[in-house]
């Protein structure tokens, strides 16, 4: 039985599958295509909708049989929730996933990092690969219940806990944005009421200090406060700005200002939430982000190695081969960074990049680690390391020979990546 972090992965056995979480939770299942999107309403399996092709949902355990599924469908997530609607998952035992196959013997388990505010979680998710399937661990989290579900996998429900109030357009904000990045050829931005929650804790935070601030004074950062309001994403921008007295005028300042205006017209971004206080010296905070979607930290991984081993190819070395052991490893490391808040090679509880690597079942004799915080994509932070000579040595260390990828968004820096490299 293998035990998986998360971003770990794991090939399955065929045939069908159960995945259990016991204890005071509600489980259920989203069935999406390659998009990440449901093809309708009837693929949400949940307590009050138990079944659909391929997937059947008995008490605390989903039976899933992948050559049942819906034509079509190349993706199960399995989702967990508090069985009392609203309750934060921090006020209950962790959660643990158990997959076993048709005979009952066990295939996988999985215990995410310990949930806090969040009140839905992204648990795991069987996905098609070739012509097998295989598990991947996720543990993603939602602050606004189901609700933030729908609107990221396009499912129509009515979720039982309060739902936030859609965004406001402010004076006119969205429209002057969108004017400018349909100007720019990027696509529209949508208002989105857990961005604006972090932009208004955010600004209130600014004023109370009387100055622009990443942290206020509790020591929590404008990128804490959109993972404490429930937002997962993929990618992460802001603007903290004082000054302007209207959104016309603060649209236009962000404009005039070089990395600013990269910002607001970033064609990456998918929502926006924006918030201002009118008294005194008149604090704004704009926050823009894309949803991390299931197939997003696979696909940021393997753009990561693709850049790579492109650096690589034009100084005349040969490619880095995905490794999935070093890969578990770099993946937990950037969860671990996040969830203890720290930046570092050496972990609070002293294990080292080699720990690491050995404890995920790597044998490799040469392991090297790169880490970095904050660059929004991995072209942004390839190209951070290949500008800075010791992680550049890693990168175009003959001696490599396998790599793995990590990523997570959240934490005090926004966004947390890792290469472990080994030869």
């Amino acid at each position: 039985m293998s035990e998986l972090v998360p971003g770990g992965n794991l090939a399955l056995p065929g045939g069908a599958l159960r995945l259990r979480v016991s204890g005071p939770f509600d489980v259920s299942a989203l069935v999406t295509d390659g998009g990440g999107k449901v093809g309708g309403d009837g693929d949400f399996v949940f307590y009050n909708q138990p079944e659909a092709p391929g997937v059947r949902l008995r008490e605390d355990t989903l039976a899933v049989d992948p050559v049942r599924l819906r034509p079509g469908a190349t993706r199960v997530t399995v989702v967990v929730s508090a069985a009392e609607p609203g309750t934060p998952l921090g006020r209950l035992p962790a959660p643990r996933l158990d997959v076993t196959d048709r005979s009952g013997r066990p295939v996988a388990r999985f215990a995410p990092p310990r949930p806090e505010q969040e009140t839905v979680l992204l648990l795991a998710e069987l996905y098609q690969r070739g012509s097998g399937w295989k598990l991947r661990a996720i543990g993603q989290g939602y602050a606004d219940g189901l609700a933030g579900l729908a609107r990221d996998f396009g499912v129509n429900l009515v979720d039982d806990a309060p739902q936030p109030a859609p965004a406001p357009d402010s004076d006119g904000f969205l429209g002057l944005v969108n004017s400018a990045r349909t100007q720019a050829g990027s696509p529209p931005v949508s208002l989105d009421a857990r961005l604006a929650s972090a932009a208004r804790a955010h600004v209130s935070a600014m004023a109370a200090m009387g100055r622009l601030a990443a942290e206020g004074l509790d020591g929590v950062s404008v990128h804490q406060r959109i993972s404490t309001a429930g937002y997962a994403y993929v990618t992460v921008g802001e603007h903290l700005v004082s000054g302007p007295r209207t959104p016309a005028e603060f649209v236009a300042y962000c404009l005039r200002t070089g990395e600013a205006r990269h910002t607001l017209l970033g064609p990456a971004f998918t929502h926006v939430g924006l918030a201002r206080t009118d008294a005194g010296d008149r604090y704004w905070t704009a926050l823009w982000a894309r949803p991390l979607s299931p197939g997003d930290l696979s696909g940021t991984a393997a753009e990561v190695v693709a850049l790579t081993n492109a650096e690589r190819a034009r100084a005349g070395l040969p490619p880095l081969a995905a490794d999935p052991p070093l890969t578990r490893a770099a993946q937990a490391h950037c969860a671990d960074m996040v969830a203890r808040d720290f930046y570092a090679h050496t972990s609070p509880d002293g294990s080292r990049p080699w720990d690491r690597a050995a404890a995920a079942g790597s044998r490799r004799r040469t392991i090297g680690e790169n880490i970095a915080c904050g660059q929004r994509s991995p072209a942004e932070v390839v190209d951070g390391w290949m500008n800075s000579p010791g992680h550049r040595a890693n990168i175009l260390k003959p001696e490599f020979t396998h790599i793995g990828v990590g990523f997570t968004g959240g934490g005090r820096a926004g966004t947390y990546w890792a290469q472990l490299f080994g030869g």
